[in-house]
């Protein structure tokens, strides 16, 4: 029993031993990732290390300080199935994943947080003439850490900072740089004075050390050269007439070099060259001092139909070489053109010596040049029924303009009669149908009080325009009835009629309706439609109507959530409340605004200044920020909640899942050690077991004892 005793003895102590005694190992690459198979277990599924370990390994429950960035212990106490450890682990952890565990084990603490790698340290320009621009050249930003870098500002110092430029490049001032990728940074050099010029370009972020910087140098060459600018890369005219001259387009050429600027040539080339006309104050015997301009004119004449080009070339001793303008437009051949609305007028029957009724006819230039009118007139044997008010159509007509024409009834005896509304023009000749009926008997006398057009404002498709109402009245001594009320033209479809004027109604003498329209486009574009009302007594009216239709294109917001969700693990209850960043990353095309979060749980937003701001956030197409959150739970046991993130568009949101445990934990408890290693069925530094082997031990002892005296008695 003696030796049975010893035996056990010396194996306890010497696992000890060996675990108190074995040196630090090598650290591991990834202490987070160690964190992590602590609090949830393996990859592939088992137990987490909390069940026999506690909250954090730095408590040292079971000895587990003794694995600290030793590996190796882990392995022979799965091996050796330690407090059933084998059962559990056996085969479960990869060799790298025992490193990281170990490593986490020996930095309980660990937190993610990016390191900042700015390569190289200095960037040197090439001798560059004063006012020249050298580069750019390019810096690397690299995240060797494992959370995001992010970038505050770029900026450039030093007492030459002015010489030099940030020229592009992927970092950009509020960007976030994920763990192990990298961005770019380009500077230029533009010396403004020679010599040796220096500055540096200072990188702030969210790493240790808060900013990187590299070092900025060039030499400024004082050699003067000139430098060529122009106004304009182009000139387009347009659409112009055939043997018609455009408007004169001006070019400012400016030196803004150091030396006079020489021309060597100033010519026009291309295809079009012959209709183009050069001028202007630039030429090759009138050098352009530093600092100076000059002006080259065009203007064209073309003399055919069709798309022309061409291109201005200035030949210099410019630094930076020769400039070109294009030149292009289009012609077409000149085309008159006259519409008249309505196309023919229909007054009705009328009572004989009562007063005139009117009507309107609107002229339109729908052409391309200007209508040039030579006579507006009536013609026909009935004229003398008809007369023309006074018109606002002068000698011409602007291309887009229209004018109108009253059109005059006063039948003077009974009977159909008819005449036309005759337009003479440079356009095709252009003549209006007008009909009417005398009689002695009393009618109805029709008026709109508008004659149209009307125009709605560009409307949403789907959506109405506000309406817009016409008043039908009856200023005769009969009443009127109204035989037809309808919508033609091109988009009928797109436009609302209402009011309380009515096919089949009838007005009073004296009284009056109304008409309302409204544009309703199902389509995107130009819409127009034409209104006809027509009464019983032949009198015809038309209001035309046009409005746009707008498609409003609304893009759903784009939202990349890393992670989507996330288990806190094992969390000591009233211990300091562990946090989490989640990048959120606007990955669509369009800007995207969080309007609000709301978390679940014991779960709560975190304020941190290199995080996302207060919200509402908005995010452009590509950016990021990090949404940071504690845990603290309050009861013993599983949680679980989350955060929901609300755009502000209606029906857009985003939710992370969130989970983690709490356990109770001793007040003001100390790290203690309790055990050798495995799960042990006490919770102190007393081993049952060893209490028993003792007693039988002190038995043994005794019993041997008394069969010594007995045999020496």
């Amino acid at each position: 029993m003696t030796g049975l005793l010893s035996r056990v003895f010396r194996l306890r102590w010497t696992a000890v031993l060996l675990a108190g005694v074995m040196g630090p190992g090598a650290n591991a690459a990834d202490a987070l990732n160690g964190k992590s198979l602590y609090l949830n277990g393996p990859v592939g599924g088992g137990a987490s290390c909390t069940t026999c370990h506690g909250a954090s390994p730095a408590n040292n429950v079971n000895n587990i300080q003794a694995a600290a960035n030793q590996p190796s212990v882990i392995q022979n106490a799965i091996a050796a199935n330690k407090g059933g450890m084998g059962g559990l682990y056996n085969g479960k952890f990869s060799a790298a994943e025992l490193a990281d565990l170990a490593a986490f084990i020996g930095n309980p603490n660990v937190v993610a947080a990016p390191a900042a790698s700015l390569a190289p340290a200095s960037l040197t320009f090439s001798g560059t003439t004063i006012g020249q621009t050298a580069g750019p050249l390019a810096a690397t930003l690299s995240n060797t850490g494992n959370a995001a870098l992010n970038i505050g500002t770029i900026s450039i110092g030093g007492a030459a900072a002015g010489d030099f430029s940030v020229a592009g490049g992927t970092c950009a001032n509020g960007v976030a740089v994920a763990a192990g990728a990298s961005c770019t940074v380009q500077a230029s050099f533009k010396p403004t004075a020679a010599g040796a010029r220096a500055a540096s370009l200072t990188i702030t972020h969210n790493a240790t050390g808060g900013s990187s910087s590299v070092a900025l140098s060039g030499t400024g060459n004082a050699t003067p050269q000139a430098t060529i600018a122009l106004s304009a890369a182009s000139v387009n005219f347009g659409t112009l007439l055939t043997g018609t001259p455009s408007l004169v387009s001006t070019i400012t050429v400016s030196n803004s070099g150091t030396a006079a600027l020489n021309f060597t040539s100033i010519a026009l080339g291309g295809a079009n060259a012959g209709i183009i006309t050069q001028g202007g104050s630039c030429a090759v015997a009138a050098p352009v001092p530093a600092g100076g301009n000059c002006t080259v004119t065009l203007q064209a004449l073309p003399v055919a139909a069709g798309a022309f080009t061409a291109s201005l070339t200035l030949a210099s001793n410019a630094s930076n070489g020769n400039a070109t303008v294009g030149v292009s437009g289009v012609a077409a051949t000149p085309a008159p053109a006259l519409t008249a609305t309505p196309s023919a007028i229909a007054f009705g029957s009328q009572t004989i010596g009562a007063a005139a009724v009117a009507q309107t006819v609107t002229l339109a230039n729908t052409g391309n040049v200007v209508i040039s009118f030579s006579k507006i007139g009536l013609s026909a044997a009935s004229a003398a029924s008809f007369s023309l008010g006074a018109s606002d159509c002068g000698a011409t007509l602007a291309v887009g303009a229209s004018c109108a024409v009253p059109v005059r009834f006063a039948p003077t005896a009974e009977g159909a009669v008819s005449a036309a509304l005759a337009v003479s023009s440079n356009a095709t000749a252009l003549q209006v149908g007008i009909t009417g009926t005398g009689t002695k008997q009393a009618t109805a006398t029709p008026v709109l009080s508008e004659t149209g057009p009307i125009v709605f404002a560009d409307t949403q498709v789907g959506s109405s325009a506000a309406a817009h109402t016409t008043t039908l009245s009856n200023s005769g001594n009969a009443s009127l009835t109204i035989s037809t009320l309808t919508l033609g033209g091109n988009q009928p479809g797109d436009f609302v009629l209402g009011g309380s004027c009515v096919a089949g109604g009838t007005v009073a003498p004296g009284g009056s309706c109304t008409l309302t329209t409204a544009l309703k486009p199902t389509a995107a574009g130009a819409r127009s439609a034409d209104l006809l009302l027509v009464t019983d007594s032949g009198a015809q009216f038309h209001l035309a109507l046009s409005g746009n239709g707008v498609a409003v294109v609304i893009t759903t917001p784009s939202l990349t959530i890393a992670p989507q969700s996330f288990d806190f693990g094992a969390v000591v209850i009233g211990a300091t409340s562990p946090t989490r960043r989640f990048t959120l990353t606007n990955s669509g095309s369009a800007a995207v605004t969080l309007a609000s979060t709301a978390y679940t749980g014991p779960f709560a937003a975190v304020a941190d200044s290199t995080g996302c701001a207060a919200f509402p956030v908005t995010l452009a197409p590509g950016a990021s920020c990090d949404l940071v959150v504690s845990y603290t739970p309050v009861n013993a046991g599983s949680n679980s909640g989350s955060v929901a993130i609300q755009s502000s568009v209606a029906g857009s949101s985003w939710t992370i899942a969130l989970s983690g445990q709490g356990t109770a934990g001793a007040a003001n408890a100390a790290p203690s050690n309790r055990g050798g290693g495995g799960c042990s069925a006490s919770d102190d530094v007393n081993d049952p077991m060893m209490v028993f082997l003792v007693i039988a031990a002190a038995i043994a002892i005794g019993w041997r004892r008394r069969q010594s005296k007995r045999i020496g008695g």
